[in-house]
C-alpha cells in the first residue's frame, strides 16, 4: 500500500497536480451550487447543466483511456466506442433490473420490453445483474475480456497501425449491428431506458444527479492518476519506445505484445467505467453507442486536446463536446460535422501537438531561450596570470 502510494504521489507534477486541484474543486463546488443555492441566483448551477457535465467527465475519462494507448504507445483504436458502450450496457442492464412492477408491464422479472416481444424468461446473460456489486464487475469484466481476446490475437499477429485501426473500427461495427437485432435481447434499436432508480435512489433527482457528477469527477481523477502512474514509470518508459520504435524495442529483448496488450486491456476497463457513469446520467443506451463515428470522434477529442498529456486530453473531450452542444441547438447544427473536420484538419496542419502539448513546447522553448540567453550573459572567467619572468 505505501508503495503504490510513494508511485503514485512521484508521478504528479505541477501540472498534473494543478488538474486534479481543478476537477477536485469542480466536482465540489458544481453539487453545492446545485443543491445549497437558490434557483434565482446567479450562481445556482442548474440541474440540466449538472447531467450536461457529468457527461462531459464521462467523455473525459474516454478520451484518457485513447490517449493512454494512442499518445504513449502508438495504438490508433477507431473502436473504443464499443468498450465504452458495453460498459454503458452492462450498467443498463442493472438498471433494468431494479425497475420491477414498476414498469408498464409490472412483470416482476422480465424487462418491458422483452414483455412486448414475448419472451418467456430472462436470458441465462442477464442473471445476476440485480446485484449491483455484479454488474460493477460486469462493467469492467466485459469490455476488458473483449479487448485481451482482440488484443492477443491483433498483437501477436503483430497487427499495427493502419490495419489495426481499421479491425477496431469493423469490431465495433459488428457490435454495432449485433446489438441493433431483436433477438439480441438487449432492446434492439431502442436500447435500454426508462430508469427508475439505483441503490435505492430515484436516479432523476436532484441529488442523485449531483452524486453522479461528483463521483464521475473523482473518476475522472483516479483514472488521470492510474494513467499516470502507467506512463510515468519504467513500464511507461517501454511504452514510449514502442511507440517510437517498436521494431528497435522487440530486437532488445522486450515482448512488445505483453505490453500492448495489457495497456490496451486496461484502456478497455476505464472506457467501460466511462460508460457505465454515463449511462444513469444520460437515461438510456442504445446501439447508436456502437457507432464507429463516435470512436472517430473521440479520436478527434484527444487530437485537439494534444496526443501524449493525458490532461489535454481530458481538456479536449470538454472543449469539443461543449462546442457541439452549442452549435447543434441552433441554425449551425446541420453543419456541425463539417465544423468538426475542418477543426481536426486545422489542428493537424497548425497545432499537430494540440493546444496542451503545444503550451507545453512552447514553454519548454522559451525555457530552453532563457536559458541559453543566461549562459550567454555570464561574466567569463578571468584571465590566467603571466607566467613570471
Amino acid at each position: 500500500m505505501r508503495a503504490a502510494s510513494h508511485i503514485l504521489i512521484r508521478s504528479l507534477d505541477r501540472s498534473a497536480a494543478v488538474f486534479l486541484i481543478v476537477v477536485g474543486g469542480i466536482a465540489v463546488a458544481v453539487p453545492l451550487l446545485n443543491l445549497f443555492v437558490p434557483p434565482d441566483s446567479a450562481f445556482h448551477v442548474s440541474t440540466y447543466l449538472v447531467a450536461l457535465f457529468g457527461k462531459y467527465a464521462c467523455y473525459a475519462i474516454l478520451a484518457l483511456s485513447i490517449d493512454l494507448i494512442w499518445g504513449y504507445c502508438g495504438i490508433l483504436s477507431l473502436g473504443h466506442g464499443a468498450f465504452f458502450a458495453l460498459g454503458g450496457y452492462a450498467m443498463g442492464m442493472y438498471l433494468m433490473r431494479q425497475i420491477g412492477t414498476r414498469g408498464v408491464y409490472a412483470n416482476p422479472i422480465l424487462p418491458d420490453f422483452m414483455v412486448f416481444l414475448n419472451w418467456k424468461e430472462l436470458p441465462v446473460y442477464w442473471y445476476g445483474f440485480q446485484h449491483f456489486p455484479y454488474a460493477v464487475l460486469m462493467v469492467v469484466a466485459v469490455p476488458g475480456v473483449l479487448a485481451f481476446v482482440f488484443g492477443w490475437f491483433a498483437f501477436r499477429s503483430r497487427v499495427s497501425g493502419v490495419y489495426l485501426s481499421i479491425i477496431t473500427q469493423a469490431l465495433t461495427y459488428a457490435l454495432m449491428l449485433g446489438f441493433f437485432r431483436n433477438n439480441f435481447g438487449f432492446g434492439g434499436n431502442n436500447g435500454l431506458t426508462d430508469f427508475k432508480d439505483i441503490l435505492g435512489f430515484d436516479v432523476r433527482s436532484e441529488a442523485t444527479r449531483a452524486a453522479l457528477f461528483a463521483i464521475s469527477c473523482l473518476a475522472l481523477m483516479v483514472g488521470f492518476m492510474i494513467c499516470r502512474a502507467i506512463v510515468t514509470s519504467k513500464f511507461g518508459k517501454v511504452l514510449i519506445a514502442i511507440r517510437d520504435a517498436e521494431a528497435r524495442t522487440r530486437f532488445l529483448g522486450y515482448r512488445v505484445e505483453s505490453y500492448k496488450l495489457f495497456v490496451f486491456t486496461v484502456s478497455a476497463c476505464m472506457a467501460g467505467i466511462a460508460g457505465a457513469l454515463y449511462v444513469p446520467q444520460v437515461g438510456i443506451i442504445n446501439p447508436s453507442e456502437f457507432a464507429p463515428g463516435n470512436s472517430i470522434e473521440a479520436v478527434i477529442w484527444v487530437a485537439v486536446g494534444g496526443r501524449g498529456t493525458l490532461a489535454g486530453a481530458a481538456l479536449g473531450a470538454i472543449l469539443v463536446n461543449y462546442a457541439k452542444t452549442y452549435f447543434t441547438s441552433g441554425l449551425l447544427a446541420p453543419y456541425w460535422l463539417f465544423m468538426l473536420g475542418g477543426l481536426f484538419i486545422g489542428i493537424t496542419l497548425l497545432l499537430p501537438r494540440g493546444i496542451v502539448g503545444s503550451l507545453h513546447h512552447w514553454t519548454a522553448l522559451r525555457r530552453a531561450r532563457i536559458s541559453a540567453a543566461a549562459e550567454e550573459g555570464v561574466a567569463p572567467p578571468p584571465p590566467e596570470p603571466l607566467p613570471a619572468q
